[in-house]
């Protein structure tokens, strides 16, 4: 329809600019007349085509704007995942085969106060290892909780952690409770899987009976520097080794750590660490054999100080692990107990009975070990574990009334070395396959050649591992 009118329109002007000049004046007023009726006849009709575009234009901005603030339809009641509300479960399954020239039941480490934790080679030929089950969920915004218990070859479940631990604290602040792995020192924290070696490291052995478990409450604080800090704090009720369970009322063990990190560059990482353990003993007992062969029961009682002093460094070019990278860790152990020592000898020979006097002693112990991944999937690694017996100050062998030096087996004098070499192949993160060549002589007089054959496989969902 517009189009029609503007073609008349243009018409009616070609008509009029082509009129002769002789035209009449009549016909010429008709003519403008008639163009200004088109005229106005056009315009009224685009004003009107346009208010009807703009009101169009209108509606559909409003129906926008309405289907924008319109609420969405509801979502189905069930959650996105059907576990959403159930803790996440996952087991480790581990296993070994072994041959070793001396017999793993006699595994002790001469020259030092037995821990409990002595664990030495595992049995000869095929054996189970310890298996872990993990079960860890959020309890609300505020706390999660852990559960970590252990199968161990001897066919016994043993709780290695069950704890609470807040979420949501302010200022870098964690809090944890219940029993757990104390952070003192660097592999202290790390479960026996994610563990470079097969087997704990000498010292962790001789002073912490293979891993230190706290039953109390744990306090870390995060420093927001450019660098790594961490400080943190615990007590306990000392039921582990150094300590032992004197039924009473309060704490009896006290740690304090400290650790520091940060980057080199960018394919260098790096942390370093110092911690104090501060523990009691009552009648802490261990078995002895005398010069003459009778048996012996000794028991402790007094105070027990441990330092430790670990460093990590890693490196991988670039930042970038997958192909090949390089861990370096070691740590240094100080422990000086100080009290009473109570000699028994009813039981076998029966010479001098009962006696008591004081006790003293000071030793330390080290190891360092590297881990190299040649290519992706594989590593090699080498280990050297050192004890030194120290100094021991003995009130019963000194007073010269009772027994003799040659009547403390379990504390004759010796130096127990290992060296270690390990190849390990990852199939996935999932599963791990190991070969471990060890040369052990923690042992007085005797040098355990041991092979060892291990495998790891992870079942379920895991966290990730300590730095």
């Amino acid at each position: 329809m517009l189009k029609t009118y503007i073609v008349g329109l243009a018409l009616v002007s070609a008509l009029a600019c082509s009129s002769p000049a002789f035209a009449q004046d009549s016909d010429l007023a008709q003519l403008r007349e008639e163009m200004k009726q088109l005229r106005r006849s056009y315009e009224d009709r685009m004003q009107a085509l346009e208010k009807r575009v703009a009101d169009a234009e209108a509606r559909a901005a409003k129906a926008e704007r309405t289907a924008t603030a319109a609420p969405s339809a509801p979502a189905p009641s069930t959650p996105a995942s059907a576990s959403a509300f159930n803790p996440a479960i996952s087991l480790v399954l581990q296993g070994t085969y072994a041959r070793t020239s001396q017999d793993p039941n006699s595994f002790a480490i001469t020259g030092f106060v037995p821990s409990g934790g002595e664990v030495g080679p595992p049995k000869r030929s095929f054996g189970l290892g310890e298996s872990e089950l993990f079960i860890t969920a959020s309890v609300d915004p505020y706390f999660r909780g852990a559960l970590v218990a252990a199968l161990t070859p001897e066919n016994e479940l043993e709780v290695e952690e069950a704890y609470f631990q807040t979420l949501s604290l302010p200022r870098g602040f964690t809090l944890k409770g219940g029993r757990f792995l104390s952070g003192i020192g660097y592999q202290n924290e790390i479960h026996q899987h994610a563990w470079d070696f097969q087997d704990a490291p000498l010292p962790y052995k001789a002073f912490l009976g293979g891993r230190f478990q706290q039953d109390g409450v744990q306090l870390k604080w995060i420093a927001p520097t450019p660098v790594f800090l961490e400080l943190g704090a615990e007590i306990g009720s000392g039921r582990a080794f150094p300590g032992n369970d004197q039924n009473k009322n309060g704490a009896s063990t006290y740690a304090l750590l400290a650790h520091l990190g940060g980057d080199i560059g960018q394919s260098y990482a790096w942390r370093a660490g110092v911690s104090h353990l501060r523990t009691s003993a009552t009648n802490r007992a261990f078995e002895d054999v005398d010069s003459l062969g009778g048996l012996t029961t000794n028991s402790f009682t007094g105070r027990s100080r441990l330092w430790i002093a670990d460093a990590v460094l890693k490196w991988a070019p670039n930042g970038n692990a997958t192909y090949t990278n390089v861990k370096l860790q070691a740590e240094y152990f100080r422990r000086k107990e100080n009290g009473s020592l109570v000699y028994d000898d009813s039981a076998g020979s029966g010479l001098f009975g009962s006696v008591s006097d004081s006790f003293r002693t000071v030793q330390s112990g080290w190891y360092a070990q590297g881990i190299y991944q040649f290519i992706p999937r594989w590593r090699v690694g080498y280990r050297y574990d050192e004890l030194r017996r120290g100094t021991s100050d003995m009130g019963i062998v000194n007073n010269g009334l009772g027994p003799t030096a040659a009547d403390f087996t379990v504390l004759a004098s010796h130096k127990p070395t290992r060296n270690t070499l390990m190849l390990d192949f990852s199939p996935s993160e999932f599963s791990r396959l190991r070969l471990q060549l060890a040369q052990d002589k923690s042992r007085f007089g005797a040098t355990d050649n041991q092979i060892i054959l291990q495998y790891i496989h992870s079942l379920g969902p895991h966290g990730a591992h300590k730095f």
